[in-house]
């Protein structure tokens, strides 16, 4: 048997982190196996289901890396095969008309719940055979009466649900669209879906599917459901503890490969190992290792692993990402030193590629203005000599290389008796505009000869203009 997994989004907004960690989960099981992934989206919700927020699914799982075999299939797409299969039930006595009005079914609720009764639906029509005039009828699926229904769950293990606590659901409104549990049933069925790996809040519908599909004599997929993803302070994950969006972690600087990194690790483990690669992950993962409980994110280990990435990635690979934060701060990188440059002087200061982007800035346009704390400390009527000593050793050299400009400030430090701080740190507020870069000879390699040269000659009027 060829293992076949699904990641199945409504598009009516954003991947989020939780729908992100069950797409990767579902793959990392595909690819364990050698089998296929297959990416549906569910937008039979016309009222909320967007193209923008299609695209922004596909977007996503692009960024994420997570490449599916099939698909994107669309649900919209399949109506007639499931009017198909709703008759077919209608056929075979496993569905029924249902001719109750919404004020029965409310007066049946209220009844109910003042018997301290679950609210459900009594079945009242399940014998009904002719039409109620006036009256739109829905569809709904005959639950067996008695009997067990079994899930046996890759991550909880068995969940036995009494047939009985399982009341008639609606698989087909009153204007005929089919609803999520016929549509997921009949999809998964056709597209042959061996394994159904989502979040946990589907576990009370997998009874109910798991019935529609015997009805339909298919041989149900094995089921796993994955734990809730909590905030830092334990309560349900929402927009108020930050960055839900997958593309908002890519927009506040996070590298896929950290962030997959991170979601594996919301449930998932390996003995005591933190860091993993894809190749790692797609031959260790086993979905029996998911644990059962709920876990929290924590944006400080998410932080650590984004450091680590930029680190010890190729730095080609980071330089690609960090491009794109150039360009979303008005930067074109091409007026500048190559992207993989500014990386490698830059990884070890930097834990998120907006960070290095925007600390990089002075390497292709000039600051607007220097830090005021910076420049009263280090740009004085004293350094006015340092930064001339600089300025002609700068002009005279042949080459600009990194080696060739250490050599000017070491120089000028022997020339004026001084310490390589107080020629360094001038410097580089004259430079940068602040007292934070790389090393010197480094920020002044990259920032080049033309730059260097007229924002000494800027800092020494300047400091004139302050002094007069």
């Amino acid at each position: 048997m060829t293992i076949c997994t699904r990641f199945a989004p409504s598009p009516t907004g954003y991947l989020h982190i939780g729908g992100a960690r069950t797409a990767l989960f579902s793959w990392l099981y595909a690819r364990h196996h050698g089998g296929e992934f297959v990416l549906r989206i569910e937008d039979t919700d016309l009222e909320r289901s967007t193209a923008e927020s299609v695209n922004a699914i596909l977007e996503g799982m692009n960024w994420l890396g997570l490449s599916y075999d099939r698909g994107p299939f669309y649900q919209t797409e399949h109506f007639p095969r499931y009017r198909e299969v709703i008759q077919q039930l209608l056929v075979s006595g496993d569905a029924y008309h249902c001719y109750c009005t919404r004020e029965e079914l409310e007066s049946m609720r209220s009844a109910q719940m003042e018997q301290k009764e679950k609210p459900r639906y009594d079945g009242r029509c399940r014998h009904r055979t002719e039409p109620r005039d006036g009256v739109l009828p829905v569809v709904r699926f005959r639950t067996p009466d008695e009997g067990v229904t079994i899930v046996d769950d890759m991550v909880r293990g068995k969940v036995a649900v009494q047939n009985s606590e399982l009341d008639d659901l609606i698989i087909a409104r009153s204007d005929g669209t089919p609803t999520y549990n016929l549509t997921v049933v009949v999809d998964d069925m056709d597209m042959g879906i061996t394994h159904v790996i989502r979040g946990d809040d589907h576990l009370n519908n997998t009874p109910r599917q798991i019935n529609i599909l015997r009805a339909l004599g298919a041989e149900p997929p094995r089921y796993g459901h994955l734990p809730m993803i909590l905030g830092p302070d334990g309560t349900k994950l929402s927009k108020r503890h930050g960055a839900v969006s997958v593309m908002q972690y890519r927009d506040e600087g996070f590298l896929p490969e950290a962030l997959l990194n991170y979601l594996v690790r919301l449930g998932w483990s390996h003995g005591d190992q933190e860091i993993f690669s894809l190749d790692e992950l797609v031959r260790l993962f086993d979905i029996g290792d998911v644990n059962q409980s709920a876990s929290a994110i924590n944006p400080d280990k998410l932080l650590w692993l984004n450091q680590h990435y930029i680190k010890t990635l190729d730095p080609d690979r980071v330089a690609r990402e960090l491009s794109w934060h150039f360009g979303q701060i008005g930067i074109d990188p091409s007026t500048g030193p190559e992207p993989c440059q500014v990386v490698l002087a830059q990884r070890d200061r930097c834990r998120t590629l907006r960070e290095m982007a925007e600390a990089s800035a002075y390497f292709y346009r000039e600051f607007s203005d220097y830090d005021e704390k910076a420049f009263r400390k280090n740009l004085t009527k004293e350094t006015l000599p340092v930064l001339q000593a600089l300025h002609d050793g700068f002009r005279a050299l042949g080459a600009w290389e990194k080696e060739a400009v250490h050599q000017v400030v070491l120089r000028t430090a022997e020339l004026l008796d001084l310490k390589m701080g107080k020629v360094a740190q001038p410097l580089r507020v004259a430079i940068t505009g602040s007292t934070a870069s790389p090393a010197i000879d480094e920020t002044l390699a990259l920032v080049g000869r033309d730059r260097a040269i007229a924002r000494i000659e800027r800092a020494q009027a300047k400091i004139s203009a302050e002094a007069a």
